[in-house]
């Protein structure tokens, strides 16, 4: 198989800069939750199914990317696989007074980055399940100063579909700190000009979208976000933390994200540049900050654990249900996950498919692998990815904290998330 090769080869490619030091024993900064994964075989899977997968995350792991891997797995309902490979802090600037030993494991909280936008989204369609919005109501019907400069037809869908033609922070050289202030990003945003025509244009809305979306929330029902994701989604599901940012006397629990690699990588650098307009490295560097773990970012800073990020998928696979609990109605999450056209995406220069608030995968190739055409889901941040896959029966949570361009990274990630595909048959 391709991916044994790749397990093989990707250990040994190394294009510089920043690595952490791997063991030759992974079996010593591995942890395995036995009591939360059941018999793969009883699920029909077959016998090797789960080593596949597993030694594709520790050849990920080898390039010495990711000082922190962690995976959760439901299958057909059930805990297939709910393991960490590596440590959760390697004594970086804003860690908790650690010795460096504590592992990752399924239940360490890390920031999910851009798989918040999907968390987010389902706030927005479960408002407008309590009749407080309609997804083609008008933005200026909640935010009347979003009307100027031609965007006053723009809808809350739009947004949700990356097709609101804001696409990037209309500030030149913004400092990466402007994001945390709610407020003064949506006041921005409301009184600028779209970048691109709104409704013709796909563009990925990288972080600006969830802010006139979190506006539009908060308008909308009179609660702030951080009520709104726990009472929707946090309580129901019975989550630990799912918060945005992370309360002080917390934050010696979560594992920080680092900048790993090369500095700059031809094409990848400037494309996230782009799409942020800063670099990669000073978005890390602020949302690990403070004023970063205080803030609330619609579509960039919920965190939480690899289980409980799982759990919220599982919840989307059966239809709006955890544990006999109706979260959302049905038909809500169908709207939500509903696949859009695929179209010429002008952020990331590519043909893309989304839905009201997810990424869509394809029949041939995606990042949740080979012939996802029923996978939903999202990336976060370069290489962490949370999906459903409706003909597999699968939930999959895939969090990491190394954050680099390096090619050797991409390959690995997409390794993973082949081998998962492939050893899951869809029906």
């Amino acid at each position: 198989m391709l991916s044994d090769r790749i397990n093989r080869i990707l250990p040994y490619i190394k294009t510089g800069g920043r690595r952490l030091p791997v063991p030759k024993d992974l079996s010593r900064i591995t942890t395995i939750d036995r009591e939360r994964e059941c018999d793969a075989q009883q699920l029909g899977l077959p016998a090797d199914a789960i080593d596949k997968i597993w030694q594709s995350v520790e050849a990920y792991y080898k390039t010495g990317l990711h000082p922190a891997i962690t995976l959760v797995i439901r299958y057909k309902g059930h805990i297939v696989m709910s393991r960490g490979l590596g440590y959760s802090h390697v004594g970086a600037e804003g860690e908790s007074p650690d010795d460096g030993s504590k592992l990752a494991t399924a239940d360490t909280p890390i920031c999910l980055f851009s798989g918040s936008k999907a968390i987010s989204a389902m706030l927005i369609h479960k408002l407008a399940e309590e009749g407080k919005l309609k997804l083609h109501d008008r933005v200026c019907q909640y935010i009347p100063e979003y009307a100027s400069h031609g965007k006053h037809l723009t809808t809350i869908h739009d947004l949700l579909t990356h097709k609101a033609g804001i696409r990037i922070m209309p500030v030149a050289n913004p400092e990466p700190a402007l994001m945390f202030d709610f407020d003064a990003v949506v006041k921005i945003l409301a009184e600028s000009p779209p970048v691109g025509t709104p409704k013709k244009h796909q563009a990925y809305h990288a972080v600006t979208a969830g802010y006139i979306l979190g506006a539009i929330a908060q308008n909308a029902s009179g609660e702030t976000l951080p009520q709104l994701l726990n009472r929707i989604l946090a309580k129901p599901l019975g989550c630990e933390h799912f918060t945005f940012g992370v309360d002080e006397t917390r934050r010696h629990e979560i594992a920080l994200s680092h900048a790993t690699g090369v500095d700059k990588v031809p094409i990848a650098s400037k494309m996230i540049e782009h799409m942020l307009g800063v670099n990669d490295r000073e978005i890390i560097d602020a949302i690990n900050s403070p004023e970063g773990l205080s803030a609330v970012v619609p579509a960039a800073n919920i965190y939480c654990s690899a289980e409980e990020a799982c759990r919220f998928y599982q919840m989307l696979l059966d239809g709006g249900l955890w544990q006999g609990q109706r979260v959302f109605e049905a038909a809500t999450v169908a709207n939500a996950t509903r696949r859009g056209a695929l179209r010429f995406d002008h952020s990331a220069k590519a043909p893309m498919r989304y839905s009201a608030g997810f990424m869509r995968g394809e029949k041939l190739w995606t990042i949740f692998g080979a012939n996802t055409a029923d996978a939903f889901g999202h990336l976060g941040f370069i290489n962490i990815l949370c999906w459903a896959d409706t003909a597999r029966d699968i939930s999959v949570a895939f969090l990491n904290t190394g954050k680099s361009l390096a090619p050797e990274g991409f390959i690995g990630f997409a390794n993973v998330t082949s081998t998962i595909s492939s050893v899951f048959k869809a029906k």
